[in-house]
């Protein structure tokens, strides 16, 4: 490596190949991270040996995706199901020309839209609401890597059948809740999101306007007080 030199011969420090190696090390640590949040979902399911795990990091495909990018349209035919490891991504259809929002995923959660299980049209639309880093994967793995690693092909299992349960006791709660009694539940059970969402697509979630939900908050904040 060349060295540079002062008026008095002594080296000095190369500022950009240090800056170029510094970031170089806190992507090496980013990517570390993201990989020990993905292990630490599946450990829900199944316990993974060491050569499962390295084979599961050589499949996943990490993606960046810019606030505002659409991930899935309606009507759209796609294999791909998303693991956040970092952002936020919301499904919503379409209807009379208003977004309806139906649903938020933050870290550590997967969204596998239906349409990627029984190869149909896609019903609704997928989008970030933040600068997210997704693991984008196809819901079709190749069968012999199952044949190899019996086990990935329990946890492919094991996840989707959790998420459909937890996706349909969710949906039946969400209707009979009232508005209110659904708030109150995400304060509860994800109260990072009331900070995170826009107003306007909470107000959607919830299924009411914008200024329902401002004078409800504040109707809230004098019963507390």
């Amino acid at each position: 490596m060349k060295q540079f030199f002062t008026a008095n011969n002594k080296p000095t420090r190369n500022i950009k190949f240090d800056t170029y190696r510094l970031n170089i090390r806190k992507m090496q640590l980013n990517n570390d991270k993201m990989d020990q949040i993905l292990l630490n979902f599946l450990a829900r399911y199944v316990i993974l040996s060491e050569e499962e795990q390295n084979v599961i990091l050589e499949l996943a495909i990490f993606k960046s995706f810019r606030k505002g990018t659409i991930l899935l349209k309606e009507g759209q035919l796609s294999k791909d199901a998303y693991f956040v490891l970092q952002g936020c991504i919301r499904c919503y259809y379409i209807v009379d020309t208003e977004e309806k929002t139906t649903a938020f995923y933050t870290e550590s959660e997967t969204l596998n839209p239906p349409g990627a299980l029984n190869h149909t049209p896609s019903e609704y639309y997928v989008d970030c609401l933040e600068d997210s880093i997704l693991i984008v994967a196809s819901s079709e793995t190749d069968e012999e890597l199952f044949v190899k690693y019996p086990v990935l092909e329990k946890l492919c299992r094991l996840v989707s059948e959790d998420l459909h349960s937890k996706s349909q006791i969710a949906f039946d709660n969400f209707k009979i809740s009232t508005p209110e009694q659904r708030y109150l539940n995400l304060l509860e059970i994800r109260p990072d999101l009331a900070q995170r969402i826009p107003q306007y697509h909470l107000a959607s979630y919830l299924g009411i306007t914008p200024q329902s939900l401002s004078r409800m908050r504040k109707r809230l904040v004098r019963k507390a007080s």
